[in-house]
């Protein structure tokens, strides 16, 4: 809960200022596979759509983006950064993405997001961050930079992990109303159902051991994949 100190209105209004589309991330030109599954036919409608985040978008959040960032707020302790998991967790979250969409995708909005963090707040774990990552040629990712800017603004992992789950469902449901015939009336219901799964998802997520952290979708993956050489298309991934 929010305390009446000025703390933790400094750190939710960080939150919200990252969540926002207006935040330079990059995260707008990608649809993370979507328009790929749209190209496909898979999803049409407000009801495929509302498959492809129980199927696809809930469940990559609960078993990988999610135990990525937990992971790596705690690896991100100010104090003592523990910075070869860093490396780790940057190399796993590549992994984990099969089309190389996805792979720069991540990698482009994980760098982007934390250089913001590294200019907007001149933190030395942010500083810190990035150099380490030139000089041992990490590669990013987006769930590792959210943490690392949690962490800056002093939030609390939890509402950093709502802040993930809130920004990735709203980016996706924002590309799919560019690309279906989709009214924000049914966007936000739609929305608001799947905002509702996400204590349980955070509460998983948190629970997930490194060894154990992957969701494997081929559904995705080949919708993806098949994107990249698509004659014409609105999103980058």
């Amino acid at each position: 809960m929010l305390g009446s100190d000025n703390s933790s209105a400094a750190w939710l209004v960080g939150l919200l200022q990252a969540g926002d589309s207006f935040y330079p991330t990059g995260g707008y030109a990608h649809s993370f596979g979507l328009e790929g599954l749209i190209e496909l036919g898979v999803v049409h409608d407000r009801e495929t759509l509302r498959s492809f985040f129980l199927l696809s978008a809930l469940p990559t959040l609960r078993q990988a983006e999610l135990p990525l960032a937990a992971h790596a707020y705690a690896a991100l302790d100010p104090v003592a950064p523990d910075w070869p998991r860093i490396a780790e967790l940057n190399t796993l979250a590549h992994a984990l993405k099969s089309p190389r969409e996805l792979r720069a995708a991540t990698d482009n909005v994980g760098r982007q997001r934390a250089e913001l963090a590294a200019r907007l707040h001149a933190h030395p774990l942010a500083n810190d961050y990035l150099a380490r990552a030139v000089s041992g040629s990490w590669p990013f990712s987006a769930a590792v930079s959210a943490a690392l800017e949690g962490r800056i603004l002093g939030a609390p992992r939890d509402a950093v992990l709502a802040g993930i789950t809130y920004s990735t469902l709203s980016a996706t449901l924002a590309a799919a109303m560019k690309l279906l015939r989709l009214g924000q009336n049914a966007g936000q219901t739609l929305l608001t159902e799947m905002l509702g799964h996400a204590p349980d998802l955070i509460a998983t997520a948190t629970t997930i051991p490194l060894a154990e952290i992957g969701w494997f979708n081929p559904w995705l993956d080949i919708a993806s994949a098949r994107h990249e050489t698509a004659n014409s298309r609105m999103f980058i991934s």
